[in-house]
């Protein structure tokens, strides 16, 4: 039997007076409702955690979360699980993060095409949100626009030297230096404006191939302006040169 049937059975309650067993059904319901959910919550937490046996620790967390909230009171029951599961998945990488018990790095999202689904759109969007706000936390302007643009579009180095307007090397050690500080470095305050700013051009330039206004809004802290002859690389759904973001 699953973790998620045995934490289904219902406890035993006396009979009502028409006979019938009072919360049998209900926990019924709701358990037929979060089977038709179960899925697309597994692929949030998954996207956002990167490992399956997170992700179905979060979903199973999601599950006791469902059984114990006022269900009567919730009109939209995907929002509500869409939003539960998404808020766990972030909370696990952060106290796992915390505790160093797994590496800091933000998994870099294989985008698939979501335009017909809203609710994908807004799973993939939560989850970008997240990996960007680590990266504007840890990480420098010239680190954050080396390492954005090598592992989450597959610059060369060469492309982003001139970008940076730096040596071949010296990129190479932003994006060392970028990593090292995802791993463990310090925190700082994120702007929300700047986050959601960042979150919006990342996804276009992800779901549409054009990064031009995500390199001009990464350079534009990290160089001087003027610099030319970079090569831009297009991406594709589902293309994920560098597995790295959920």
């Amino acid at each position: 039997m699953s973790p998620l049937a045995l934490d289904t059975v219902p406890v035993e309650t006396p009979p009502a007076a028409g006979g019938a067993v009072e919360g049998v059904d209900d926990v019924d319901r709701a358990l037929h409702v979060f089977l038709a959910h179960r899925t697309r919550l597994f692929r949030i937490a998954h996207r956002v955690t990167g490992d399956v046996a997170s992700a179905e620790d979060v979903v199973q967390e999601a599950w006791v979360r469902w059984q114990r909230v006022d269900r009567a009171v919730i009109k939209n029951p995907a929002a509500f699980l869409t939003t539960a599961t998404t808020h766990l998945a972030i909370n696990l990488i952060q106290t796992a993060r915390h505790r160093h018990e797994t590496p800091a790095e933000p998994p870099l999202i294989d985008l698939v095409d979501t335009a017909q689904d809203p609710a994908a759109r807004a799973e993939e969007a939560a989850a970008v949100e997240e990996s960007m706000r680590l990266m504007l936390a840890r990480l420098t302007r010239p680190e954050l626009t080396a390492y954005l643009l090598r592992k989450g579009f597959d610059y060369a180095y060469a492309d982003l030297a001139r970008l940076l307007r730096t040596t071949v090397p010296n990129t190479r050690q932003l994006v060392r230096r970028a990593q090292l500080r995802l791993d463990g470095g310090p925190d700082r305050p994120v702007e929300q404006a700047e986050l959601r700013l960042l979150t919006a051009v990342f996804l276009h330039a992800a779901r549409t191939g054009h990064v031009e206004a995500l390199e001009r809004l990464l350079a534009a802290d990290a160089s001087a302006p003027g610099c030319g002859g970079v090569r831009r690389p297009r991406v594709r759904y589902g293309h994920r040169p560098t597995p790295r973001i959920a």
